[in-house]
C-alpha cells in the first residue's frame, strides 16, 4: 500500500469515529430529554416509547385539552437527526387528524422545528408543548390543508363538528390517569 491510500484508510477510520461519538452525543442528549419528560410527568404527552431498533426514533400519544380534539389522543412520531440538537427533530402524525396545520400523510407545520428557526438550545418538552398548543388552537394562516383552513376560518361550527367526528372515528384512546 502506498503512503496516499494509507493516509486515506486512516482519514477514513477517524470520520467514522468522529460519527459514532456524534451518535453517542446525540443519544446522550436525547435521552436526558426524555427523563426530564417523563420526571415532569406531561398529562398531555403519555405512553412515550423508545423504538429499539433505532433509539433516535420516539412514539407517544398527544392527549389534547381543548375540543374538538380532546375526544381523542394522537401517535406521534419523533425522529431525531443524528446531528441533533444542531438539527430539529422531525415529527409525525401516526394517527389521521382532521386539522388545518398537519397534512393526511401526518407532516405538521411548526415553527420552532422549521431549519430556519430552530435552535440546539430547544428542548424536546418544548416542541411537544408547541405541538400541544397548536393542535389545541389551528393557525388557519400557516395551513398545511388549505381546505381545512377555510373551513376554520369561515364555518368554525361546521369546522369542529366534523373534526370531532374525525376524532372519534380515527383518535386513539385516552389514556386514563
Amino acid at each position: 500500500m502506498h503512503c496516499g491510500a494509507q493516509q486515506q484508510s486512516q482519514d477514513g477510520g477517524q470520520q467514522e469515529a468522529d460519527e459514532v461519538i456524534n451518535l453517542c452525543l446525540t443519544l446522550c442528549f436525547a435521552f436526558q430529554e426524555l427523563e426530564e419528560i417523563r420526571k415532569c410527568g406531561m398529562k398531555n404527552f403519555r405512553n412515550i416509547q423508545v423504538d429499539e431498533a433505532n433509539l433516535l426514533t420516539w412514539q407517544g400519544l398527544i392527549v389534547p385539552d381543548n375540543p374538538p380534539y380532546d375526544k381523542g389522543a394522537f401517535r406521534i412520531e419523533i425522529n431525531f437527526p443524528a446531528e441533533y440538537p444542531f438539527k430539529p427533530p422531525k415529527i409525525t402524525f401516526k394517527t389521521k387528524i382532521y386539522h388545518p396545520n398537519i397534512d393526511e400523510k401526518g407532516q405538521v407545520c411548526l415553527p420552532v422545528i422549521s431549519a430556519e428557526n430552530w435552535k440546539p438550545a430547544t428542548k424536546t418538552d418544548q416542541v411537544i408543548q408547541s405541538l400541544i398548543a397548536l393542535v389545541n388552537d389551528p393557525q388557519p394562516e400557516h395551513p398545511l390543508r388549505a381546505d381545512l383552513a377555510e373551513e376554520y376560518s369561515k364555518d368554525r361550527k361546521k369546522f369542529c363538528k366534523n373534526a370531532e367526528e374525525f376524532t372519534k372515528k380515527y383518535g386513539e384512546k385516552r389514556p386514563v390517569d
